[in-house]
């Protein structure tokens, strides 16, 4: 078992960070296993994936590469640098950190994702400025034209699981993060199922990134920061709102109705305005409505409201589901 030794202050500090690189190096892994975790990745797969594999085919030794740095079981760590954490940094400067890697560390690092020695094809000075180069192909193809709504997605995961850590601590905003992660107590994080040595995180900074594709990993930099990213939880990484029942529909309103439905476990306004593609405008009105008719009730967390159903709202959308 891999665990983080973490200090009070590693877990005062704690942040959480909105990352594209890293929802760019999601993207890459979801492409290059061409595997959908849910309807929503599957579209978007159908959308990119003809010519995410032109590009590869048409330059095999980047193509070689990008399943090297993948690995088996490990990323090459190059290919993940950990984040700095002081804000939101622009894509561009985040992958320049892959394109300035030392050729020699670059292969080191394929060395340890592929568990033995690098192909004879690797074996050269260009590695990170292709990867770079790849990474730059992904973000401007498939995943900047829907960076915006990915952004509110990531956010609203980021309000949850601040919701979750005001009301439970960090083992309520760890759990369900990602298979492998949890809190054990006593300073202890696991990281990970593997036999690992302990690291010593003391003094660290210690970062979570979301991302909305089903992929997670782990990175740092030194003993100075060190970064788990993991998937948006639950119905954030689907392609849209689940569909509410046409009785309800027509009782409420379809738009109406399909807050209702989404209230199931607590939600922000944020979260919802990302989940239904609603403003804020409207996913305020509605609240409005839902509230006043009793069928919804809200609770703040720290510095955000949440909405969740109440028991008459639970009723009713039991009775048009059952």
């Amino acid at each position: 078992m891999g665990f983080w030794q973490v200090d009070a202050d590693t877990l005062a500090d704690g942040r959480f960070v909105l990352s594209p690189l890293a929802e760019t190096i999601a993207a890459l892994k979801t492409l290059d296993r061409a595997v959908a975790a849910h309807p929503g990745e599957d579209a978007w797969l159908a959308a990119h994936l003809p010519a995410y594999r032109a590009e590869q085919a048409a330059d095999p030794v980047t193509a070689l590469l990008v399943r090297a740095a993948l690995g088996r079981t490990w990323n090459a760590t190059f290919l993940t640098p950990t984040p700095v954490g002081e804000g939101e940094a622009a894509f561009e400067e985040e992958v320049a950190s892959v394109r300035d890697t030392p050729p020699e560390q670059a292969r080191e690092d394929l060395v340890e994702s592929l568990c033995g020695p690098v192909p004879a094809v690797l074996r050269r000075d260009d590695l990170p400025a292709r990867m770079a180069a790849r990474l730059e192909w992904v973000w401007r193809e498939t995943v900047l034209p829907a960076w915006p709504r990915r952004r509110r997605i990531i956010e609203a995961d980021v309000t949850a699981r601040a919701a979750r850590l005001g009301r439970g601590g960090w083992a309520a905003a760890l759990d369900g993060m990602r298979p492998g992660l949890r809190w054990l107590g006593d300073g202890r994080l696991q990281i990970n199922a593997y036999d690992h040595p302990p690291r010593d995180l003391a003094g660290a900074r210690l970062m979570f990134v979301p991302v909305t594709p089903r992929q997670g990993w782990v990175s740092w930099h030194g003993s100075r920061r060190c970064a788990i990213v993991y998937p948006c939880s639950g119905p954030l990484a689907d392609v849209g709102p689940p569909s509410p029942p046409q009785a309800l529909g027509r009782l409420l309103g379809g738009a109406r109705a399909g807050v209702l439905v989404l209230l199931d476990t607590p939600k922000s306004t944020t979260q919802l305005v990302a989940l239904t593609g609603q403003g804020l405008g409207s996913v305020g009105r509605h609240l409005k409505v839902l509230l006043d008719a009793g069928l919804v009730g809200r609770v703040r967390a720290g510095r955000s409201v949440l909405y969740g159903r109440t028991p008459v709202g639970e009723d009713l959308v039991r009775a048009q589901t059952s």
